[in-house]
């Protein structure tokens, strides 16, 4: 058993842990030594410490990449753990199939996404990922093996949905994709100048676009509080006007193409790249509302274009805070949280607002529920940004909201339990040799 450090995507926390191969599906887990605990690993894209074992090991659920099943005429689609989004994508796509619920990123494993209850544009019309996963088979350290879905084992089924890949290994699921006529996008692009006005937008487009999401400027206050870009769009319609077609835009699947090479000494985001990055980014646009085609890949994965764009944050890495706060608190508390992060001159370009809707989520420990949702990353600056943390964590509490785990890495055990109140259910279905980072600190002096 050999030994690899592993970072997760903010880079922030580097470690060194033993490496389980899966050399199959139909295999039982090799488990190291006794006392040493283990986690999946998939691609590595949670942000914090959720998908990290500092002390253990990390079975590397990646290895599971074979597809077993699909059905192009109903659209069911079963494949190992370890299957990539992209590589679902590249598959059904061209047979006129999508995924139901994608997040920002589709370098994301099957498995993650089940782990992570992974939510994307679209939670107001669909909900989470697991809402449209229809099985899913278990692998426990004792070398069990679960059955679950809504029908069987439905206990387990909740559990290991968002359950953080610490009820087993998910060696292959089921999922039911949704259909499509071609790989475009029917797009809107509106410029709002408050969060009134992001309100207005969010309600006004719940029942007519299937997908909704704002980028929102975080970096100043006074009257530029609250200002951003809100997309809205919905899959292009079979009968499509080949002329309304930019000649740029790809035909089929798009590839990414571009890397950040090296990591920079330094963080490349502060205040004064900010807000100038931040000004130019709302004033993009010179109509009010930009109607546009779009290939799937630059309006669901814009980030996918420039790989391990991580490493602009430089060598100390960065955080991504992500909450959500119900209906009744969610303009007061998002218009604190704004102002506390332009006083702090802390902030980010990644800054992400977005509406959550009543579908309610299968999992345990599912993030989504009804509410507003503010995510972004933050450079990694010691003391300073964690007390701006400890601001924000206040004012999310005092409105009923939580934080999201797959997005975690510095979250209290208080927090968490806060948010979480099934989490003493929940802590019945760990396996006994599964551990994380996230979980020890979350269960401390539990």
């Amino acid at each position: 058993m050999s030994s690899k450090v592993f970072t997760s995507w903010g880079r922030v926390l580097r470690e060194a842990h033993e490496v389980v191969g899966l050399a199959s599906r139909h295999q039982p887990l090799a488990l190291p030594a006794s006392g040493v605990s283990v986690l999946p690993f998939g691609n590595g894209r949670s942000y914090g410490d959720s998908n990290l074992n500092p002390g253990g090991a990390l079975l590397q659920g990646g290895q599971l990449d074979h597809f077993i099943a699909f059905d192009p005429a109903t659209g069911l689609l079963r494949c190992e753990g370890g299957v990539l989004l992209s590589t679902i994508l590249q598959l059904v796509v061209p047979q006129g199939w999508f995924l139901p619920v994608t997040p920002g990123t589709q370098f994301v494993t099957v498995g993650g996404a089940i782990a992570n209850d992974v939510h994307g544009k679209n939670h107001h019309a669909t909900g989470s990922f697991g809402n449209h996963v229809t099985q899913l088979e278990l692998l426990r350290s004792d070398g069990s093996r679960r059955m679950c879905s809504p029908a069987d084992n439905a206990d387990w089924f909740a559990a290991t949905i968002g359950g953080l890949g610490l009820t087993g290994l998910i060696t292959w699921a089921e999922i039911q994709l949704r259909r499509v006529a071609n790989p475009y996008l029917d797009t809107e692009s509106i410029r709002f100048r408050s969060l009134e006005e992001f309100f207005e937008l969010s309600q006004a487009c719940e029942r007519d676009y299937e997908y909704t999401v704002s980028w929102i400027d975080c970096a100043f206050s006074g009257k530029r509080l609250g200002r951003g870009l809100f997309n809205r769009g919905n899959h292009a319609p079979a009968v499509l006007d080949v002329a309304a077609v930019p000649k740029g835009l790809p035909a089929g699947i798009a590839t990414p193409s571009r890397r950040v090479p090296i990591t920079p000494p330094i963080s490349l985001i502060n205040t004064l790249s900010l807000k100038s990055f931040n000004t130019l980014y709302f004033n993009k646009q010179r109509q009010d509302v930009v109607r546009s085609l779009q290939h799937y890949r630059p309006f669901f994965y814009p980030l996918d274009a420039l790989l391990e764009w991580n490493r602009i944050y430089g060598p100390k890495g960065f955080f991504q805070y992500q909450c959500v706060v119900p209906p009744e608190r969610a303009l007061p508390a998002t218009r604190a949280l704004l102002e506390a992060i332009a006083a702090s001159g802390m902030g980010s370009f990644l800054a992400v607002l977005k509406q959550f809707g009543t579908p309610a989520s299968r999992g345990m420990l599912s993030f989504p529920e009804p509410g507003t949702t503010l995510a972004l990353d933050f450079p990694n600056q010691g003391p300073r940004l964690h007390a701006l943390f400890a601001q924000l964590d206040r004012i999310v509490l005092d409105a009923g909201g939580r934080l999201y785990p797959a997005k975690d890495g510095r979250m209290s055990a208080a927090v968490f339990k806060a948010g979480y109140p099934r989490w003493t259910e929940f802590a019945s279905y760990v396996d006994p040799r599964f551990d994380s980072g996230f979980w020890r600190r979350v269960m401390e002096n539990s």
